[in-house]
């Protein structure tokens, strides 16, 4: 499946008239864990992680699922869905990879929102946002000076966002954290968000000292720390 990052209105309707389950995915892994991140930290929730992204974030911490030339499966929503109800769990999030890459996800995003889940996507902020069904939750990563991506992101993103989604910047030194003060501030996220969420590069920048920065601007923020990390190995994958 090739990615399409700017989906035009035509293509939107069509893919959102199929049938979600009929439809073609390059899939990850789908695993059952509690949110490590963000508003909903520690509640139980199926991940679905679609592979590939165009991005090659110097922080990336899934790898495993950027490259579309190794690794994946081709699955149909219907593989997908059986897989996702099989853990009885109502909250599902579409992770990656990048998952907006793969237009598909917009029909089965959708589909799980008209059958009652709790949906959230974790997107890396480079792909138009706009087309995602308003009852889903956006989690939007702005990627930071040392991801090396800082080019690639999507600003207007950031003039549409609705207040049940949030904002994540990953911060691994000073310049991160005063660039994504700055990005807070210029676009008003605390007033437009469920939560902006400062979240440190694991084992690479001191904890204490980001809160110490957050606490002296008096900045409006969620200071998290990726907690699956924490009670499994941080390499340990499914989790």
């Amino acid at each position: 499946m090739q990615p399409v990052l700017n989906l035009a209105p035509a293509d939107h309707h069509r893919i959102l008239a199929a049938d979600p389950l009929s439809l073609p995915f390059d899939l990850n892994e789908i695993f059952f864990s509690v949110q490590g991140e963000g508003t909903r930290a520690g509640i139980p929730c199926v991940f679905v992680r679609l592979h590939g992204c165009k991005l090659r974030c110097s922080y990336c911490d899934t790898k495993y699922a950027i490259d579309r030339r190794a690794g994946g499966l081709s699955v149909s929503g219907a593989d997908i869905d059986q897989r996702v109800r099989e853990y009885g769990c109502r909250f599902v999030e579409f992770t990656g990879g990048e998952p907006l890459e793969q237009p598909n996800v917009f029909a089965l995003m959708k589909y799980y929102a008209d059958e009652g889940f709790t949906v959230a996507v974790e997107t890396g902020g480079h792909v138009d946002v706009s087309l995602v069904d308003e009852r889903v939750i956006r989690i939007i990563d702005m990627k930071t000076p040392s991801s090396k991506m800082l080019p690639k992101n999507n600003y207007h993103n950031l003039e549409i966002l609705r207040p049940h989604d949030e904002v994540k910047f990953v911060i691994g030194s000073r310049e991160d954290y005063e660039w994504s003060k700055k990005i807070t501030l210029e676009y008003d996220l605390p007033h437009k968000t469920a939560a902006v969420l400062f979240s440190p590069i694991f084992g690479t920048v001191e904890y204490k000292q980001i809160v110490e920065w957050i606490l002296e601007d008096r900045l409006d923020v969620r200071f998290q720390l990726q907690m699956h990390k924490f009670i499994w190995h941080p390499d340990m994958r499914g989790v």
